[in-house]
């Protein structure tokens, strides 16, 4: 009877998950405050990981490129050159994704997608600054700082909006792949150890 009844709970929390978050509806400000406020989107957002910033080019090939980023709360901040490919290609068409993953185990993992708005502005840009230092050390900054302040005359100012937002921690949360392997295998709701399934 417990068994049954924890497995109750279990599809009950995934069909709300999936009718929240599936890989076409679209999401809520608050769903998605909701998402990027946990510790562990936190954690990740505020750590020197790298995002991987995904997009079509202009020959309407997928791309995805490492980037620096700023996040303020509400958006996802970025600053290239203003003649690079991913520049010239989100004018094209601003869809994106991101993510942000860590390397430890059992991995964390931030999906995003969302819309991005371009500024070409003059220098250096501040947001270009805070996402690139920290990133590297207290000695490396001096040097870089005024090797790129003396390189760009100007930059593009990539500001995303999230539209969707995602966060794995394959604890309480795992992927809807796993989670219809673990399930199809077992009626035992103990087998999917207590975990929503996310996509």
């Amino acid at each position: 009877m417990v068994a049954l009844a924890n497995r109750a709970r279990l599809e009950e929390g995934a069909t709300t998950q999936e009718r929240q978050t599936t890989m076409t509806a679209a999401m809520s400000d608050q769903d998605i405050t909701e998402v990027m406020n946990r510790p562990h989107a936190r954690e990740l957002l505020a750590s020197p990981i790298p995002a991987r910033l995904a997009y079509t080019g202009l020959d309407r090939s997928p791309r995805v490129v490492p980037v620096g980023y700023d996040w303020d709360g509400t958006h996802i901040t970025v600053a290239s050159a203003v003649t690079s490919a991913k520049t010239k290609a989100l004018q094209a068409n601003p869809n994106v994704a991101l993510t942000i993953d860590s390397e430890d185990f059992p991995p964390k993992v931030l999906l995003l997608r969302g819309t991005a708005r371009l500024e070409i502005v003059d220098g250096v840009p501040d947001i270009f600054l805070r996402a690139s230092k920290r990133r590297m050390s207290q000695d490396q900054w001096p040097d870089w700082k005024a090797g790129v302040q003396a390189l760009y005359d100007q930059m593009a100012v990539i500001t995303i909006t999230p539209t969707w937002a995602k966060l794995l921690d394959f604890e309480t949360t795992i992927p809807k792949a796993e989670h219809d392997i673990m399930h199809a295998r077992s009626h035992d709701a103990s087998a999917t150890t207590g975990a929503i399934y996310q996509d």
